[in-house]
């Protein structure tokens, strides 16, 4: 997400100044992020929040999951959903809309990028293969699926501040 693509909010009550989008882009970027979080609702309506391993690439964040999880289906049936990212000043919500991935050109980038950063991921087809994985994920294959944000809201020692992405 560039500077032109969103505006900004602060959230302080304290006095800090805005927090730049660039402070949560960086380690978005980097892979500095401690762990994430996905947060669904299950079709009674009720929440669930599940560990992941996320990459950021291209302004999006990707993560897999098996068919069977819990959060792929209730993705499949609420697709809005929240993940948060524990960076390294800064808590980061993202709120938007995951969809499956299914085209398998990116499905490979994606898998090449994981192998490149450690985890001996690889594509088959539309789906993501390894020798493992965590136990959240389920059994292979796994499905990649994509969540472009639509707002982001981040709180660390610094202050908080709510981005909307157009």
């Amino acid at each position: 997400m560039t500077a032109a693509a969103l505006t900004q909010e602060n959230l302080d009550i304290y006095g800090h100044a805005e927090i730049f989008w660039s402070a949560a882009l960086e380690p978005l970027e980097e892979g500095r992020v401690e762990r994430y979080w996905l947060a669904t609702v299950g079709p009674d309506g009720q929440p669930h929040l599940a560990g992941l391993g996320a990459r950021w690439v291209d302004g999006r964040l990707y993560f897999v999951s098996g068919a069977r999880t819990r959060k792929s289906r209730n993705l499949e049936g609420h697709p809005e959903c929240v993940i948060s990212a524990q960076l390294p000043e800064l808590d980061l919500a993202l709120r938007g809309v995951a969809r499956r991935v299914t085209d398998e050109d990116t499905v490979a980038r994606l898998a090449a990028h994981w192998a490149d950063t450690g985890w001996p991921a690889r594509a088959n087809g539309s789906a993501i293969e390894a020798d493992y994985s965590a136990p959240s994920a389920g059994p292979p294959p796994w499905d990649l699926w994509v969540l472009e944000p639509v707002s982001a809201v981040g709180v660390g020692p610094a202050g908080a501040m709510r981005w909307r992405f157009s």
